[in-house]
């Protein structure tokens, strides 16, 4: 697999990820477009595979580099409360950066040999088994990107297994039991999480020619960025 100091192919993953983010957000703007969940399902797993990539490129960098990508999270997640519970309805999780913060230490836990590292994965493994009602995509939204990471560099079959991680997160039961009714949106929903994974994996290795624009570390700020602006826009049209 192809992996250059600025991947093409990773800050493409990144802003498709943004993009299908906002799509899923554009639901709660006001109108009727309840389809707009299926490409949102690709939002967070392709988060997480960027986090795996991240990692696995020379153990992001360094030490020092993971530690300062889980400040950025820790500091974002943070900012990011407010503007998230304004704009989304009766919100009954804690928005996705702090179950991307405990992914990460996970991760990182999984793949260093510090003792420090592995002690901060487990406390983060025990704080998503006692409150995944609080997190965004619950325990298996946490594995996630550990998930990622054990198949970023495997054949693509072994996509199989994040994908069924990602469904696991994503509330298979009531996707399952729609689904069962005929509900075209959970039918594709389901579909959209199993092969997630394997869709963005296909993109990091094929697409590293092409270059976006690289997305740096004021990317972080659009995150509650883009609460505030359809919080605007679904003001407006009201």
């Amino acid at each position: 697999m192809h992996m250059t100091q600025r991947d093409g192919s990773l800050d493409l993953l990144k802003w498709l990820a943004l993009l299908c983010m906002v799509l899923d957000h554009l639901r709660y703007v006001g109108y009727f477009i309840d389809f707009l969940y299926v490409p949102g399902r690709l939002a967070f797993p392709w988060f997480c595979l960027a986090m795996a990539a991240n990692l696995s490129r020379a153990r992001a960098v360094t030490t020092d580099g993971q530690w300062r990508y889980l400040g950025w999270l820790l500091l974002f997640s943070a900012l990011s409360e407010i503007p998230y519970r304004m704009y989304i309805p009766d919100p009954n999780t804690l928005n996705v950066l702090p179950t991307l913060v405990l992914g990460l230490l996970v991760a990182l836990g999984w793949q260093s040999q510090m003792l420090q590292s592995r002690l901060l994965a487990a406390g983060a493994l025990l704080l998503a088994a006692l409150f995944p009602e609080r997190l965004m995509f619950g325990f298996f939204g946490v594995l996630l990107p550990l998930a990622m990471l054990l198949v970023i560099r495997r054949p693509w079959y072994f996509s199989l297994l994040p994908g069924l991680v990602c469904l696991a997160a994503n509330q298979w039961q009531v996707l399952y039991a729609s689904a069962r009714f005929g509900n075209s949106v959970a039918t594709f929903g389901i579909a959209t999480c199993l092969i997630a994974p394997l869709l963005g994996l296909a993109l990091l290795r094929h697409a590293w020619r092409l270059k976006p624009p690289p997305m740096r570390r004021w990317a972080y700020a659009l995150y509650p960025l883009h609460f505030l602006l359809l919080l605007a826009v679904r003001q407006t049209i009201a």
